[in-house]
């Protein structure tokens, strides 16, 4: 029978932190092979109170894998430089190819409610010898309900596998995405040329739209598998979001902006139908994302505003923003429910320039 360990970072119903945490910022040491992705990595207090960072570490050598990479994280909060927890974690893959990535999240040894911040830093890596690419992973069957039902299957290469594990790493729907937390299923050991079976029946965050799926075992490694979550019924979108703009504090609308001045990101709202019939009220965050254009977005910022419509209509949403440096940037809005779910999709694109 098959032996499914969630991941220790995992954990289910994630509670989103306050604004404060747009502000997460990482300490990269200097390295030769080995970054991170981004460095704003994803932060957030989990169930039972313990803080998560995931994030991505890449590994830029196009000719040497990597294996042992170290992620240093120090968690605080508001008030004292000193960090309340200090701890090292490790990426889900024990070697990533060259020119590969692999995600990672570490959980907090406590559930301090007291963290409101984290960074990040790189400690270091060690050289690895190959793996070759011949674990080949693909899904038989997806569907979302109350929880994620899925099923599928790995072919094991020319050689014995032991160690061998499928990963699934949850992104939610943000650009760049964000990945949210990752399952482990332990296959054990598998012999040369088989394949096995396997399923995972479980709770996933609701702002999942999709997950990498992707495994590796003592020997072998496999491609990323990108699949899509199809939302479920109960999804459906209840806002329209329209009219997105910035605007000064004297109410008119710019498409050019100087940095350091206060602006306002406003957006109108069609709600359609309350989410709750009886109280006829449908609680919400409303979300502004500020990316920075070209090849390869910089997220730059992030706001939220927590309200509430009453019964339908058309409402506004406003954001401030002091943009912090020059450039061509992108806003994009969203609308979550009280559960994180999107109620919405994402609203109209805007760009601005910022002088």
């Amino acid at each position: 029978m098959q032996k499914l360990v969630l991941s220790a970072f995992l954990i289910l119903l994630l509670v989103p932190f306050s604004q404060a945490f747009s502000q997460e910022y990482s300490d990269n040491a200097p390295t030769l092979s080995v970054s991170l992705q981004n460095e704003t990595p994803f932060v957030y207090h989990d169930s039972e109170g313990y803080t998560v960072v995931v994030g991505v570490v890449e590994n830029t050598n196009s000719l040497t894998p990597v294996t042992n990479v170290r992620i240093q994280v120090n968690f605080f909060d508001d008030f004292d430089s000193t960090p309340l927890e200090a701890l090292v974690g490790y990426t889900t893959l024990q070697v990533i190819p060259p020119n590969g990535q692999s995600p990672f999240a570490i959980r907090s040894d406590t559930p301090n409610p007291n963290i409101t911040q984290a960074s990040i830093s790189l400690l270091g890596f060690d050289s690895s010898t190959s793996k070759s690419k011949e674990l080949t992973v693909f899904s038989t069957e997806v569907f979302l309900g109350s929880t994620l039902q899925f099923s599928g299957v790995l072919q094991n290469g020319g050689a014995p596998s032991a160690d061998t594990k499928v990963h699934l790493a949850f992104y939610d729907g943000f650009e760049p995405p964000r990945i949210l937390g990752v399952s482990t299923i332990e296959l054990g050991n598998m012999e040369l040329n088989t394949e096995v079976t396997f399923d995972l029946d479980e709770k996933i965050d609701s702002r999942a739209v999709g997950f990498l799926l992707f495994a590796e075992s003592s020997v072998f490694y496999s491609d990323f598998v990108d699949i899509a979550i199809s939302p479920s019924q109960a999804h459906t979108k209840l806002v329209i979001i329209s009219d997105v703009s910035v605007e000064d504090t004297m109410g008119n609308k710019l498409s050019e902006i100087p940095v350091d001045s206060t602006v306002n990101i406003k957006s109108k709202t069609l709600i359609q139908f309350a989410a709750d019939q009886e109280s006829d009220e449908t609680a919400y965050t409303y979300y502004v994302q500020i990316k920075e254009s070209g090849e390869m977005p910089y997220v730059e910022y992030i706001g939220k505003f927590d309200g509430r419509f009453i019964g339908t209509g058309l409402e506004t949403q406003s954001i401030d923003w002091i943009p912090e440096k020059k450039g061509l940037f992108f806003i994009e809005t969203f609308v979550w429910d009280k559960n994180n779910v999107p109620i919405a999709e994402r609203g109209p694109f805007v760009l601005i320039i910022v002088t």
